[in-house]
């Protein structure tokens, strides 16, 4: 059996300092871990410098350092620079390392990150999270992971600095496929958030109380009580940003069309937030699809 991820015998490094990833690092460093960090953007890991962590200058530095390393990055583009690129953190990681990549991404590169690190003696796992910024923030994400289960197995204490609900799916891409069900999930839930409060808003209703009434019943959804209060008080600050949803929202359509398999709702809604990016709300928060209801 693989040696367990404690605090006490792993250095984390930590590429992609966004909304998300700062908190998940922060509660690494909160657990006792230590933390290397690289962001592309160096102001982005300014105050976890400050608390602690170690600034290094690019991907593969971290790597060197640390025999845990995560990724939390934009896009597939980003994700395939960072693991596969001439520098990257496959060629520099030291053998035995675990790679756990947590960014949504596609389920294709997770096994080919997954096998050229089986080559060098990595250990490679797709882990993805949902929860968005706030469930990073408490430390209350969801965990979805693909990659071998001995690998999983030793990678659990790093995941519970940062998760409660951490489920192993299967093979390496898995737990990337596990992320498009949820996206798929999210995706026709956010529509039907939008239409039920500017319903009721058109109705002369108080959007506010019938948020209330219907949350915690058969139409309650993470998305309904945690976006429906930021629609209605006019907060659409990202906590995950429009063009994000509309690459995980691509990387789901490619995938499901490889198996055949029509998603009629999230061909819809991923229309929609492309409507809503070229109006210029590609960096607000998913619940800016409200605006969309109030306009039309």
């Amino acid at each position: 059996m693989a040696a367990s991820l404690s605090a006490e015998h792993t250095a984390v490094g930590f590429i992609g300092i966004g909304v998300m990833g700062k908190s998940m690092a922060r509660n690494l460093m909160k657990k006792g871990y230590p933390v290397h960090v690289y962001s592309r953007t160096k102001a982005k890991a300014e105050d976890l410098v400050t608390e602690g962590a170690v600034w290094h200058a690019s991907p593969a530095e971290v790597a060197r350092q640390a025999n845990a390393i995560i990724t939390m990055v934009g896009y597939p583009r980003d994700v395939e620079e960072v693991y596969l690129g001439a520098d990257g953190i496959v060629a520099a990681a030291r053998p035995g390392s675990y790679l756990i990549d947590m960014t949504t991404s596609s389920p294709t590169l997770a096994r080919r990150i997954y096998e050229e690190a089986g080559r060098r003696g990595l250990h490679a796992l797709d882990a993805p999270v949902s929860g968005g910024d706030v469930g990073a923030r408490e430390a209350r994400l969801s965990i979805m992971v693909g990659g071998d289960r001995e690998a999983f197995d030793a990678a659990l204490p790093v995941f519970e600095a940062m998760g409660t609900n951490i489920v192993y799916q299967g093979v390496a891409g898995a737990g990337q496929h596990t992320k498009m069900c949820n996206q798929i999930a999210i995706a026709s839930n956010m529509m039907g958030v939008c239409e039920a409060l500017a319903y009721a808003e058109q109705a002369g209703l108080d959007p506010a109380t019938v948020l209330r009434s219907i949350e915690t019943g058969a139409a309650g959804s993470w998305s309904l009580s945690n976006l429906g209060p930021r629609m209605i008080a006019g907060n659409f600050e990202p906590g995950f940003y429009v063009k994000h949803f509309i690459k995980d929202m691509g990387i789901a359509l490619e995938s499901a069309e490889e198996m055949g398999l029509d998603t009629h709702g999230l061909r819809l809604a991923k229309s929609l937030y492309e409507r809503l990016a070229a109006g210029g709300e590609e960096n607000s928060g998913t619940q800016a699809l409200y605006k969309m209801y109030k306009r039309d």
